[in-house]
Formats: C-alpha cells, sequence, structure tokens
C-alpha cells in the first residue's frame, strides 16, 4: 500500500540525458501524498537532468558522487562529499526556491535525490547548504539509538515547507521509535507533516522492517523493506527496526502546511523513553 519501487521513465515529463536512470518518482498522481513529491536519479559522468519549478521548492541532496547545480544565476561545482551514504559524513545539498529553472551535470557517478513541497515564495533564494553546515544530533538510548544529520529541519529559514534529514541507525537498533505521528494540523500540540523514507541497508543484501498504523487500524501495514526501497507515511505511526548484523540509512522527506515538527508519542508505549 505504501511500498513504492522503480517508476518508469516513460511516465515522467522531464528534460533528461542517457547517462541518467531513475529510480523512484512519487507524485500527487500514483501516492496518497498532498505536499511531497519526489525524484530519485543514478547518474553517471556527464549525465544532465533539467526542470523548471511551477508553484514547487526543491532540496537537492547529493546521496552519492559529486555535481555542478545552477539555476541561470547561481552555481555551485562539486557538490556531494561521500561515493557511499555509510561513510556516515553528512553531504551537501542545494535549495531552489519556486519559479526557477535549475540544471544538474553529474562530475562523479552517484545517487542524487530531489525533493518537492508545494510553494508561493518566490523570494526564496538558490543556496548552497553544505556539508558542515549540517546539524548533527544524537538520538535516543539503549537499542533505540540513531544518528540524525538535520539538513533541513524546522529551525531553517532557507525553505517554504521542506524538511529533510538522514538517518543512521546501528544493527539490532529501533528508529523512528517509540512510535509517534504527526498528522494532525492542531498545533501546538502536533502538526500536519506527510512523511517519506528512503532506505539503504549496509551490506545492501540486507532488510528493515516498519510498520505503518493509524489509531483505529484503518491503516496497519508491516513492510520488509530493502536496499534503495521508498516507503510513504501520508498518516499514522511509522517505526522502523533493524536486524542484527546490518546497519540502516534512510533519508527522510517531510512537508505539510506548516513547517513544524511536532510529533505525537503512542501513548502505550511512551513509557519506554523515561527508562533508567
Amino acid at each position: 500500500m505504501f511500498k513504492l519501487v522503480n517508476f518508469r521513465r516513460e511516465k515522467i515529463a522531464f528534460s533528461v540525458s542517457e547517462e541518467v536512470e531513475l529510480l523512484h518518482h512519487i507524485t500527487k498522481e500514483n501516492s496518497a501524498l498532498d505536499y511531497i513529491e519526489v525524484q530519485l536519479f543514478r547518474m553517471k559522468e556527464g549525465g544532465t537532468y533539467s526542470l523548471s519549478l511551477m508553484g514547487k521548492e526543491v532540496c537537492i541532496v547529493a546521496l552519492t558522487g559529486k555535481y555542478t547545480i545552477e539555476d541561470g544565476r547561481c552555481s555551485f561545482e562539486n557538490v556531494g562529499t561521500r561515493q557511499n551514504v555509510f561513510e556516515k559524513v553528512p553531504t551537501d545539498s542545494v535549495y531552489i526556491g519556486e519559479g526557477k529553472t535549475f540544471h544538474i551535470t553529474c562530475s562523479e557517478e552517484g545517487k542524487v535525490m530531489l525533493c518537492f513541497a508545494p510553494s508561493a515564495r518566490k523570494e526564496n533564494k538558490t543556496c548552497l547548504i553544505k556539508a558542515a553546515d549540517n546539524r548533527v544530533e544524537h538520538r535516543g538510548k539503549y537499542n533505540n539509538q540513531r544518528v540524525v544529520h538535520n539538513i533541513l529541519d524546522d529551525q531553517s529559514s532557507i525553505s517554504d515547507k521542506l524538511l529533510v534529514v538522514e538517518v543512521y541507525t546501528e544493527q539490532a537498533n529501533w528508529s523512528s521509535y517509540p512510535p509517534h505521528k504527526h498528522d494532525q494540523d492542531n498545533l501546538p500540540e502536533e502538526s500536519l507533516l506527510e512523511e517519506v523514507y528512503y532506505h539503504e541497508m549496509a551490506p545492501s543484501k540486507g532488510f528493515v522492517f516498519q510498520h505503518v498504523y493509524t489509531d483505529d487500524r484503518l491503516i496497519d501495514e508491516t513492510m520488509t523493506i530493502y536496499n534503495e526501497e521508498m516507503v510513504l507515511v501520508p498518516r499514522g505511526y511509522h517505526p522502523v527496526s533493524v536486524p542484527d548484523g546490518y546497519r540502516s540509512y534512510y533519508l527522510n522527506i517531510m512537508a505539510g502546511p506548516t513547517k513544524i515538527w511536532q510529533f505525537h508519542n503512542e501513548k502505550d508505549h511512551e513509557w519506554i523513553l523515561d527508562r533508567k
């Protein structure tokens, strides 16, 4: 119901070269999401991609490889810091606001994620979000530990609607845990944010489990997620479990009417936070 894999290139309308492979494309038309759209590409050296933004903003994340990214006025070269996400170092990203046309040229083979959200703020400037500017957090304890690289958090004034973070979870740990949700436009108690997960594992033959469910169980899906797959969370709780022997990486994209991450823990499991 939520797991999306391998959308075919012919369904998409954009300018792309032969050295580019589309791995995922999530839109309002093929999903239950209203605020988030995603494109994920594997690009070889010399590969190019162009798109004009109409009513959208985008955060371009250099998952691996290096890129030149420009919008006709600004140009950033050698965007990207790693060949593998499990080098566990922050990476560079580029934010581009509504109404601009941007171009990506790959200078070192890798994967690039394009995270879109609705925006009417034409004054938003194109900017490079350097790896060194990522705020790094260590969250959780016991078997609920993870490392977070904040690319665009809710404290950032760069984006209009977008939040983008990377999360690393070691073997035999849980993440996005205890189960929490953010699907009610009810501030200050809870914000409404859709969410998308892009997963990778090390070794790549591994898997993780993700459970997406609502209090009334009208949504209640437990999924086995493999390398380079994505999970959509239009609403509900969404914990992730990582098996022994494997490490987990995921990129989170969130967006909603208000760029505030105010979540609600499932009460049955909130006691876990208070363990001594």
